[in-house]
């Protein structure tokens, strides 16, 4: 459910129009809307009942961005653009911010791909967590699902214990971020995985509801594991297991999700299927609304390179003949 703010400064009127408009056409809109909040709190905060944006009131806002990532400040001041547009049909006077002002956008992060034994090193390092048994059996099964599934963190934390079908052995996943539910079958051992994680979790609260959260916290009035909790407990397993990428940096959770994409596609070649064929597949898998939304994810890493450079041989290597054997040499 969409979070509901209340828009105080000059500008609320329009902004609750422009969100209302973008939800209509079929958009949660949530991380604009709270981009939007922010600038309305600033506005108001000014001192002055009039103060609308203006060059002046919106610098002094971007300025207020400066600690972010450069990604992250564009990203919002491209937002707040946007709105700005369409405030214009109605006010042909209002104040556009120049884009040619923005920040520059900074390089792209490269997704960590997992290896599988990557994976294994990480689930022995479960049993060293401190707590609870339950605190080491919930990472345990975060980092399976996310791994052999390629959830997003929100759609992990937001499963309950009804989502789970033990008959079935699939996993629903409700309406997320393209407001598409969609229903995964798992496979033999994380259905296993599952079934260990749910004997812990009855002996720590036996008496649950089917919608309480599935990865149950015992912290925090029993609720779900929060975003924070859950990358805490996976970085203190990437500095045990000793996994970095090459700058030395730790991976990021969403960096499974990347991981499923690629080894499915490598899986694909190795096994000689039609891999555009099966591409619909892996988008309705993501939740993607389309296999262009699937490409950001397909990562042209050594193993999907080494994989179609062999596919590639075996259908059309006898048609590539070496510049060196050519009649005549090169020309």
């Amino acid at each position: 459910m969409s979070i509901a703010y209340s828009f105080q400064s000059v500008v609320a009127p329009d902004l609750q129009r422009y969100i209302a408009l973008k939800r209509v056409l079929g958009r949660s809109f949530d991380n604009s809307a709270k981009i939007f909040f922010d600038l309305d709190c600033f506005l108001s905060g000014l001192g002055k009942a009039t103060a609308d944006l203006t060059p002046e009131t919106f610098q002094k806002w971007s300025q207020t961005l400066e600690p972010l990532h450069p990604n992250t400040r564009l990203a919002r001041m491209r937002a707040v653009r946007n709105f700005c547009l369409y405030r214009r049909r109605t006010i042909p006077a209002c104040f556009v911010p120049d884009p040619t002002q923005f920040p520059r956008a900074g390089p792209v992060v490269r997704p960590y791909i997992f290896s599988g034994e990557e994976v294994a090193k990480l689930l022995l390092h479960c049993k060293d967590l401190r707590g609870s048994p339950l605190r080491r059996a919930t990472t345990r099964l975060a980092i399976v699902l996310l791994y052999t599934t390629g959830l997003r963190r929100g759609e992990l934390l937001r499963l309950t214990l009804q989502d789970y079908d033990p008959q079935a052995q699939t996993l629903l996943i409700r309406a997320s971020k393209f407001h598409k539910s969609r229903l995964l079958p798992l496979p033999g051992d994380v259905v296993e995985e599952v079934k260990r994680f749910l004997q812990v979790r009855r002996a720590a609260r036996p008496s649950l509801s089917p919608t309480a959260s599935l990865l149950w916290s015992p912290c925090g009035q029993g609720l779900a594991y929060s975003a924070n909790q859950i990358a805490k407990n996976v970085h203190i397993l990437f500095e045990r297991a000793g996994i970095k990428k090459p700058d030395g940096r730790q991976p990021r959770v969403h960096d499974f999700r990347h991981s499923l994409a690629v080894n499915v596609l490598i899986r694909w070649y190795q096994a000689g299927v039609d891999v555009q064929a099966k591409l619909p597949l892996l988008a309705t898998w993501l939740g993607h609304v389309s296999i262009l939304s699937t490409y950001h994810y397909l990562h042209f890493v050594e193993g999907l390179r080494s994989a179609a450079s062999r596919r590639f041989d075996r259908s059309f290597g006898d048609l590539v003949v070496p510049l060196a054997k050519q009649k005549g040499g090169p020309r």
